[in-house]
C-alpha cells in the first residue's frame, strides 16, 4: 500500500515512511492510495472471530509485508489488551467505552499501535527520533504512556496552559525520562501551529529526526478503525439494523477513521459529528462554507479545535463531493450548559456517568434520534469521567472514585517548561535539548 500527500499527489510513500515522517511536503497529510474492502462474509460473522483477528484483518492491507505478520499480531495484541465494551444506556442509545486503557482515553489505542510500529521501524537506525505532538487533552497522555521508556525516542508534548484537566496534565507531565512537556501560553490551535511550523523548518530538520504522533500520523489514525469493528461485533449480538454512530469530534481523526471503516464495508446507518461550541464542521454541513475560527475554551476541552486538520481526509474519502458527505454525516453543536444538563439527566435517569465529551455525543444523538424516530445507535465514550472531576461532580453531586493507578500518578511532581506561542522559543528548546 502506498500513501500519497493530499497537498501533492505526486509524493507517494510506503507505510514505514509515512509513519516515520508523519506528514508530507507543505504539511500535507498522507492518505491511502486505495481503500481495501472487507469481505461480506467477514462483516456478517464478526462473532466468529477473536478481537485480535478482527483487528489484524482491519490493519494488514494498510501495512502489507512492511511488518511481518507475527510482529503485527504482537503489536495488535498489545494495542487492544484491555476491554472495549459496548454498554446500553437507554433503549435507543448505547456507549462504546474506549476508556479502559492505561491513560483512560480512546487515544490509548492509536498511540500504542503507533509507538510499537515506530519502535519496530527504528530498531536498525542509529539516530534518535523526536516525536513532536500537540495535545488538547488526551493525546499527550496516551502518547507519553505509549512511548515512555522506549529506546532512541524522545517525545516533546505541547499543551495549552490552564486548558487541560488536572488528571490530563499529570499524565503529560509526571513521567519524565524521555518525555518532555511544554506548557504553552495559548490555545490548542497555537500548539498545533507550532508543531506544523517545526516540521517545515530546515535548520531543525537537519539537526533532528522529527515525526508527529497526532492523528495526522497514519499509524495513529488508521488503527482507530479497529474499535468500530469491535463495536459492531457486540452490536450484532442483539440488533439486526445498522447503528447510527455518534462521535465526539474535535480534530476529526476519530470520526474520519469510522467513515473509512464504513467505506470499506462496515454497516452504519448514519454518522454524527458531535461538537462543542467549536462548530466549524456543523456550520460547514449547513452552509457548505468551511471557515476555521479561533478555538473557544469549553468543558469538553479535548474538542476545543477551531481548524480540524483531519477534515481534509474526510473530504478526500468522499471525493470532495459535498452531497455524498452530507448524506452520510450530520453535525451538531452542544454548548456547556447543555453538556452539564446532559450529565445530570443521564445520571438521574439511567444511573450512568458521562464525562463532558461523551455528554456532547449523547445530547447530539438524542437530537438526531428525535428527528429520526425508529433509529438506534451508539456513541463513543472517549474518556473516563475521573479525568473531568470538577464538571462531573458538579453535575451529579457525587464524588467520583479515583482508580488506584491514578492515585500514584497524582502524587508525582509536574515537570514542565513554560513557553509562549512563539516559534523561536520552541526552536531554542528543541535544539538545546539535543
Amino acid at each position: 500500500m502506498k500513501y500519497y500527500n493530499l497537498k501533492d499527489s505526486q509524493e507517494k510513500v510506503d507505510f514505514r515512511t509515512a509513519t516515520i515522517k508523519g506528514q508530507g511536503k507543505d504539511k500535507g497529510l498522507f492518505f491511502p492510495e486505495s481503500i481495501p474492502q472487507f469481505e461480506k462474509e467477514f462483516i456478517q460473522n464478526l462473532h466468529q472471530y477473536s478481537d485480535e483477528e478482527i483487528a489484524y484483518r482491519c490493519m494488514k492491507d494498510f501495512i502489507g509485508d512492511e511488518i511481518p505478520s507475527e510482529i503485527l499480531r504482537e503489536i495488535i495484541a498489545e494495542t487492544i489488551s484491555f476491554e472495549i465494551p459496548l454498554q446500553k444506556i437507554s433503549d435507543r442509545i448505547s456507549i462504546l467505552e474506549l476508556f479502559h486503557g492505561p491513560t483512560l482515553a480512546f487515544k490509548d489505542i492509536g498511540a500504542r499501535f503507533m509507538s510499537r510500529c515506530l519502535s519496530y521501524f527504528l530498531k536498525d537506525q542509529d539516530r534518535k527520533v523526536t516525536v513532536l505532538v500537540a495535545t488538547s487533552g488526551d493525546t499527550g497522555g496516551a502518547v507519553a504512556h505509549g512511548f515512555y521508556g522506549l529506546p532512541d525516542i524522545d517525545v516533546v508534548i505541547l499543551y495549552p496552559k490552564n486548558r487541560v484537566s488536572p488528571v490530563q496534565e499529570k499524565q503529560l507531565t509526571a513521567l519524565g525520562e524521555n518525555i518532555f512537556a511544554l506548557e504553552v501560553n495559548g490555545s490548542f490551535d497555537d500548539c498545533q501551529g507550532l508543531v506544523k511550523q517545526t516540521f517545515t523548518n530546515e535548520e531543525i530538520n537537519k539537526k533532528l529526526f522529527l515525526t508527529s504522533a497526532n492523528s495526522i500520523n497514519i499509524a495513529r489514525w488508521l488503527p482507530q478503525q479497529i474499535y468500530y469493528l469491535l463495536a459492531l461485533k457486540q452490536w450484532q449480538k442483539s440488533e439486526k439494523e445498522a447503528p447510527v454512530i455518534c462521535v465526539p469530534s474535535g480534530n476529526f481523526g476519530n470520526i474520519c477513521a469510522g467513515l473509512l471503516a464504513h467505506l470499506r464495508g462496515l454497516p452504519a446507518e448514519h454518522f454524527i459529528a458531535a461538537c462543542n461550541a467549536n462548530d466549524v464542521v456543523p456550520e460547514y454541513l449547513k452552509t457548505q462554507n468551511f471557515k476555521p475560527k479561533k478555538a473557544l475554551a469549553t468543558l469538553s476541552n479535548a474538542m476545543d479545535v477551531g481548524d480540524p486538520s483531519n477534515f481534509v481526509r474526510i473530504m478526500e474519502l468522499f471525493g470532495q463531493n459535498f452531497g455524498s458527505l452530507k448524506n452520510k454525516i450530520s453535525g451538531y453543536s452542544v454548548n456547556d450548559e447543555e453538556t452539564m444538563n446532559t450529565i445530570t439527566e443521564v445520571h438521574k435517569k439511567y444511573k450512568y456517568i458521562l464525562e463532558p465529551h461523551s455528554a456532547v455525543a449523547f445530547a447530539s444523538m438524542e437530537q438526531y434520534l428525535s428527528e429520526n424516530p425508529g433509529k438506534k445507535g451508539f456513541i463513543l465514550g472517549t474518556a473516563h469521567p475521573v479525568k473531568f472531576p470538577d464538571a462531573v461532580e458538579k453535575a451529579i453531586k457525587v464524588k467520583i472514585e479515583i482508580p488506584e493507578s491514578l492515585n500514584d500518578l497524582m502524587k508525582k511532581e509536574k515537570k514542565t517548561v513554560e513557553i509562549n506561542s512563539d516559534f523561536e522559543e520552541l526552536r531554542r528548546f528543541l535544539l538545546d535539548k539535543n
